[in-house]
């Protein structure tokens, strides 16, 4: 028995300001609710209390990098099975195989397009954001 009803909430790990409020607004408007953290220590603080549903996390970051950060969620009980996405501009297949190793469900390379980042959210919640009939909705307000 659910007993809410909100959209799916997805958290954004990363350093770059431009890169959080890209995927913020593409992920609002896809109908997700949004949550971000400026680094690994703001997101472990934030997951605790704010349980999300996904997280994405970009793999170089100060203090506590994406790969630290993703084997922290991924050994806690609680968020083992919390999907977490990699996103970096490094695409070798070191860096996926490192993230694969830390426990990281999929692996996404910056700058992302909408369908990409919509494709990884999609592929671990699906049908979760009501962003597809927001402007079918529009039509008729």
């Amino acid at each position: 028995m659910e007993s809410m009803t909100s959209s799916p909430k997805i958290m954004v790990v990363d350093d770059s300001k431009t890169i959080r409020r890209t995927a913020e607004t593409l992920l609002q408007k896809a109908g997700y609710t949004v949550v971000t953290a400026e680094d690994g220590f703001e997101a472990l603080a934030k997951i605790a209390d704010l349980k999300p549903d996904m997280i994405f996390v970009d793999i170089m970051m100060p203090r506590l990098d994406g790969y630290q950060t993703c084997a922290l969620i991924k050994n806690n009980a609680d968020f083992k099975h919390t999907p977490v996405i990699m996103l970096s501009s490094k695409d070798g297949l070191f860096d996926k195989a490192k993230g694969r190793i830390v426990g990281s469900d999929q692996y996404v390379t910056k700058p992302f397009s909408k369908a990409e980042i919509l494709e990884a959210v999609e592929s671990y919640i699906p049908g979760g954001g009501a962003g597809d009939i927001a402007e079918d909705n529009r039509a008729s307000a």
